[in-house]
């Protein structure tokens, strides 16, 4: 039986880099974000989210406790929710020079993900198994549930 796909052009070619699928540039500006800046970004956050929380809950951020936990996780999730939705990253994003971008049909560096966008990756990095299973794109559950991409600036 004959194909019709041209040489090169096979399911294995399709896939190159990661972002290839989706638009992206393979290096620079753009393009998908390293597990690297991704670990050091998601600590920045949880360390600011802790600092925040030990100043509402009167406790240091050494103390631990249910209480302190609890703040900390909703903390954590209110300031990813509201700036990677409004300002297209957290404060770890921006320091290690990633941010998030929607996906949508065309990809756009200029539009930010939107406030629904930017909940569903906070609440599902919460739960922190949708993070870890990712796929040849680098998108982790929460990004794709959400249509988003890390890419850097």
């Amino acid at each position: 039986m004959a194909s019709s796909a041209q040489p090169g052009t096979g399911p294995s070619e399709e896939f190159r880099f990661p972002g290839n699928r989706l638009g992206l540039p393979a290096t620079g500006p753009g393009s998908v974000a390293g597990w690297g800046r991704r670990v050091l970004a998601l600590l920045l956050d949880w360390l600011i989210a802790g600092l925040i929380a030990s100043a509402v809950t009167s406790k240091p951020i050494w103390a631990g406790g249910n209480d302190f936990g609890t703040a900390q996780l909703v903390t954590f999730f209110a300031i990813t929710a509201i700036l990677t939705g409004l300002a297209g990253g957290t404060i770890g994003h921006r320091v290690c020079g990633m941010r998030v971008i929607p996906i949508r049909g065309t990809t756009s560096y200029t539009t930010q993900p939107g406030l629904l966008a930017g909940a569903i990756r906070a609440f599902l990095i919460c739960l922190l198994i949708p993070a870890v299973v990712y796929d040849r794109d680098r998108r982790g559950l929460h990004d794709r549930a959400a249509n988003t991409a890390v890419v850097l600036r």
